[in-house]
């Protein structure tokens, strides 16, 4: 969304040149950014729309007691490794569901194939360009292709992008975002926006940590700095250290369902892409 982001309150804000002391770390030259008023009223048109969905898509899980995660990072962060590997230690626990989005291809969905989740496929390249997030909208539509109702948990994999998923909610109950070491220690200061959007971040890649000129605790400052006190768990999806911790802070979290789910014995899951 460039220079433009939501409050919690809903506004949405254009910053400015002026505005440097609204962001600790803010700098940098934006007077090239020279759109106003007239985006802001678009853009919180498009919110409202996508908010009414997201409410009607929280009704839909909350209604069939079924916790919703929406995990979020950069393309090659290792959200579908991390998933693969998410879904191998929790088998024979929760009943796990994947919404699975992409821009084109089913490549990402196809690896999560024969780990007894049910997943639904959503691509998103009919859009302008081919949209670079998930919205409500869109997952609304892959909602009759899951089984929501036999159900503990569904993980919706977002399009992989650091910036506008962190402005879309989709009506999930929680956030959760992985971020690999690969991609240096500043991240969090160059998006703020999507590292304070979330309540858990998982440090993926950990295994190549003395491999890399990176520093983890300076990334661990820079965190602070945008989302003091936020969950964060050191793994790696490719030898699965650290992921137990993972599975434990969603199963914590599928537990919090305050509606009964569908009596445990349900049929097996069924790949329902399209």
């Amino acid at each position: 969304m460039g220079r433009f982001h939501r409050h919690e309150d809903g506004t949405v804000h254009q910053h400015h040149p002026a505005d440097a002391a609204h962001h600790q770390h803010e700098a940098g030259d934006h007077s090239g950014y020279g759109t106003g008023a007239e985006r802001v009223q678009v853009l919180e048109a498009i919110f409202s729309e996508n908010d009414r969905h997201a409410a009607a898509n929280r009704d839909e899980f909350d209604a069939a007691g079924v916790r919703v995660v929406n995990l979020m990072s950069s393309p090659g962060a290792g959200k579908t490794l991390l998933l693969r590997e998410t879904l191998r230690q929790l088998s024979g626990g929760l009943r796990i569901g994947v919404l699975e989005g992409d821009i084109e291809t089913s490549l990402d969905a196809d690896r999560l194939e024969g780990f007894g989740a049910a997943v639904a496929l959503v691509n998103t390249g009919q859009g302008f360009g081919g949209e670079c997030h998930l919205d409500a909208p869109m997952v609304r539509s892959a909602l009759s292709r899951l089984p929501l109702a036999e159900l503990d948990l569904l993980l919706v994999e977002n399009v992989g992008n650091l910036v506008c998923p962190a402005e879309f909610t989709v009506g999930e109950h929680a956030r959760a975002m992985v971020y690999a070491i690969t991609e240096g220690e500043e991240k969090p200061l160059k998006y703020p926006v999507m590292f304070r959007s979330v309540d858990i971040v998982l440090i993926n890649k950990i295994d190549l940590l003395p491999h890399l000129d990176f520093d983890l605790d300076q990334f661990r400052r820079n965190l602070a700095a945008v989302n003091p006190g936020v969950t964060t768990v050191e793994l790696s999806a490719r030898t699965g250290s650290g992921v137990r911790h993972w599975c434990d802070w969603l199963t914590a979290t599928a537990a919090t369902a305050t509606t009964a789910t569908a009596p445990s014995g349900a049929g097996p899951a069924t790949d329902t892409r399209r």
